[in-house]
């Protein structure tokens, strides 16, 4: 389960609820979109934010939700015509990072 950090749920456990309980166990689960396509959205929304944990940790999700390599390599060139050749680099970086991660 996402947890921003260890701190998170010490220093702020209400903020640590909602993200399990609302964002994570209630807006993910929507039925109007796929987990893939929530992935998707998340991706590109996070990308010219300069948030490099939330996007790790999406990009691992989106592995987990179906998108291969390849389409996360493609989404993020495909964004940086629209976000920025900068923040689309540091993404790819981050995915590379994330690929060479051992799977467990």
């Amino acid at each position: 389960m996402f947890s921003a950090s260890e701190a998170l749920p010490r220093l702020a456990p209400k903020l640590d609820r909602l993200t399990r309980d609302v964002l994570f166990g209630d807006v993910w689960q929507g039925a109007a979109l796929t987990p893939r396509e929530r992935s998707l959205i998340t991706i590109a929304a996070l990308l010219p934010q300069s948030r490099p944990a939330a996007l790790a940790f999406h990009l691992r999700r989106g592995l987990d939700n179906g998108l291969a390599a390849g389409e996360l390599a493609e989404i993020l060139t495909h964004l940086a015509f629209y976000v920025g050749w900068p923040a689309a680099t540091a993404a790819l970086e981050q995915l590379d990072a994330v690929l060479a991660e051992p799977s467990i």
